[in-house]
């Protein structure tokens, strides 16, 4: 095999071929390991859930410490509290969509013996559009309730409270905003005891299934190897260079356009005078 005959692959047309090439496969490898990565958190999040809704209730102080945040080893740890609802007190989380339909979570600090306020996600209630405060919100069980629910940490953007209205839950943005001192994080309700007549759609745990993360990540590394072949085969198409017979190969022509000797029109010539 020729050395030299590889040369075209130093022309400036190769080689920004190959620059683009070896970028896009690079991207590829590193979008499939983003996604495997994901894969991993996505196993390690539900080993978690799987461990803590079979835990014994907590009392709040233990896995959600005031001015503080739940910890992710306790995330969707489940918590039980007893206090007084203050529904004046109300605060409206937006953008909530489930199932196309928008709507809203609804938050109501817990009052407890023990001091700190506990932040209740009592769950899900329908809205006109997407960012709407509903219109009608259930209201939450007078006196003394007994709370259980699951611990979840804060969010850590869209958090700030205009108005007790928010588009993520934070405490640390809450309690201010209600001049409460409240226990960090908040908690998804399961159950009040007694039981309101009327209750928001409960969130519930989230799915345990590993998404699909596994087959996108096989899928970007399946293109940063098909980039790799395409020019592998290019460039192996392009040292073969031109074959008789093929189309548009210099110096051929089809078949049907060629003309041998024998079968042009034979040449009169006139007798001179």
């Amino acid at each position: 095999m020729d050395v030299g005959s590889f040369r075209f692959l130093l022309s400036r047309r190769w080689v920004l071929f190959l620059v683009v090439v070896v970028l896009l496969s690079w991207l590829a490898y590193a979008l499939g390991e983003w996604q495997f990565h994901r894969l991993d958190e996505r196993r390690e999040r539900n080993a978690v859930i799987e461990r803590n809704e079979v835990a014994p209730p907590a009392a709040p102080g233990e896995v959600m410490p005031v001015g503080g945040d739940v910890a992710a080893a306790d995330q969707w740890r489940r918590v039980e509290a007893t206090g007084t609802y203050v529904p004046e007190d109300t605060v409206i989380v937006r953008y909530r969509t489930r199932e196309g339909q928008a709507g809203a979570d609804v938050v109501v600090p817990l009052e407890t013996a023990d001091g700190p306020s506990l932040l209740v996600d009592r769950g899900w209630v329908p809205t006109a559009n997407s960012g709407a405060t509903p219109t009608e919100v259930p209201d939450p069980p007078t006196g003394e309730v007994t709370v259980v629910g699951w611990a979840r940490t804060d969010a850590t953007d869209s958090t700030t409270v205009t108005d007790q209205s928010t588009r993520a839950i934070a405490s640390s943005e809450i309690g201010p905003a209600l001049d409460r001192e409240v226990y960090g994080g908040f908690v998804d309700l399961e159950s009040e005891d007694p039981a309101p007549e009327v209750a928001p759609s409960q969130n519930g745990l989230p799915e345990l299934d590993e998404g699909p993360h596994f087959f996108y990540g096989l899928q970007w590394w399946f293109f940063g190897l098909l980039a790799i072949v395409g020019l592998v085969y290019l460039a192996y198409d392009e040292w073969r260079g031109p074959r008789p017979g093929r189309r548009g190969t210099k110096g051929s022509r089809p078949a049907a356009a060629r003309r041998t000797d024998d079968d042009r029109e034979p040449v009169t010539t006139r007798p001179s005078s």
